[in-house]
């Protein structure tokens, strides 16, 4: 039986222990934590979005770090497989909004669970605790992996050890040294799938907020280069959430450029509703409380922490009665619900993001196999490689899949 090591018990290791052994492969999975699987634990706020039911060319259009590369391994094994595979150890899955994929049970602890039952009836070996100091190679061929402990020999070694996100869950970037110390080329890291901040100092009187069916767009010299609608919140160093999380990528580009132009989000609180509507809108309820004051006078259109911040931005008295609101007043009000704009001032660090940007080069790596083109019986599968997406699945099913193909051909190359 060939001998393979996995290095890492993320998605990518598991799937990859889990292929390797179906194809004959004797395997032991190398795990430096305690326990395996706990980046998928946090994934989808705990609940685990698995993958997403959209078709290869449109997940694809979704991984805009080197989406391209992964046209095989997707073809090899996709969304359905994964879900099936998962189905044949008794876990039930649900699709919802924006085709995201969940356990029916909405625990990402299920998810692993059937892992490790597969791994289990698959006779995988699984070692915790014990972390790879180094990949051994002898004239360009894996040998096997030495940890603090002992030394592993090995036909075929998959490097599965995530990205440098999250570094509690065991994603602590040692995988790109190991790659970088055999020849690799490992391209900067940079945070995708991250928080921003801000600088406007008001924004701790909204920390907390949620809003829903928004639109975000990113300013850049005045013109705009990305946009999203759905779902944000605001912290007390700025903003996070769903759209945000997937506009961060191109922000965390333009606040590296050289020219340091301001980087700006614009939101848009009404995104359906034209300029004109709205106004009818607010025409409407500023008749129906015509008696009020302004500050009293929005609830009906504005979360409640948000009235006061709005009516500050347009210059307006909150304890002007409403019908005495000038058109111009009521203008200012408008645009301000149309056009507001936050200045970004960065991104949280590399450690907070959800997915980690760069790693290493995929022009050094077989996209059919997963093999390393400089190390043969060396390969690379999941966040390890520079390979990230947009939230809603779609990097987890990048990991299973790139783990799926690199599982397989170690133990049949």
């Amino acid at each position: 039986m060939k001998r393979v090591i996995i290095i890492g018990g993320g998605a990518a290791g598991l799937m990859a222990a889990v292929s390797a052994a179906e194809n004959g492969a004797q395997v032991t999975v190398l795990e430096k934590k305690p326990s395996v699987g706990r980046k998928l634990m946090i994934t989808g706020k705990g609940r685990c979005n698995i993958t997403n039911i959209a078709d290869i060319q449109a997940c694809i259009k979704n991984m805009p770090g080197n989406g391209s590369f992964l046209y095989s391994s997707f073809h090899t094994f996709f969304n359905q497989d994964i879900i099936a595979f998962l189905a044949r150890q008794g876990l039930e899955t649900k699709v919802e909004r924006g085709g995201r994929v969940f356990p029916a049970s909405d625990k990402a602890q299920d998810v692993v669970e059937a892992f490790l039952r597969a791994l289990a009836d698959l006779g995988v070996q699984l070692i915790t605790g014990e972390a790879v100091k180094r990949i051994l190679v002898t004239d360009g061929q894996v040998t096997g992996v030495a940890t603090a402990q002992r030394t592993y020999e090995a036909d075929a070694v998959v490097l599965a050890t995530g990205g440098a996100s999250y570094p509690g869950t065991g994603s602590t970037g040692d995988g790109y040294e190991m790659a970088a110390k055999l020849g690799h080329q490992v391209t900067p890291l940079k945070p995708s799938l991250v928080p921003l901040e801000v600088g406007e100092e008001w924004i701790g009187d909204i920390q907390g907020l949620s809003l829903k069916n928004i639109t975000a767009t990113v300013l850049y010299h005045g013109k705009k280069v990305a946009q999203e609608f759905g779902e944000m919140l605001f912290t007390h160093y700025g903003m996070s959430g769903p759209i945000i999380l997937s506009l961060s990528k191109k922000v965390s580009e333009l606040l590296q450029e050289q020219e340091r132009e301001e980087v700006l989000i614009e939101i848009d609180l009404k995104p359906a509703l034209s300029e004109e509507v709205l106004d009818n809108r607010i025409k409407r309820d500023f008749e129906k409380f015509s008696r009020k004051q302004l500050g009293n006078a929005l609830h009906e259109l504005l979360p409640a922490s948000l009235i006061p911040v709005m009516i500050d931005l347009a210059f307006l008295d909150p304890e002007k009665p409403v019908h005495q609101i000038t058109k111009a007043e009521r203008q200012r009000l408008l645009q301000q619900l149309k056009h507001l704009t936050f200045t970004i001032t960065g991104t949280r660090p590399v450690s907070e993001a959800i997915v980690t940007a760069g790693g290493v080069h995929v022009k050094e790596v077989n996209p059919a196999t997963m093999q390393s083109k400089l190390i043969t019986g060396l390969y690379l599968a999941g966040e390890v490689l520079d390979i990230d997406g947009y939230t809603g699945g779609f990097n987890l099913q990048a990991a299973f899949s790139t783990g799926y193909v690199a599982g397989r051909s170690a133990a049949v190359l």
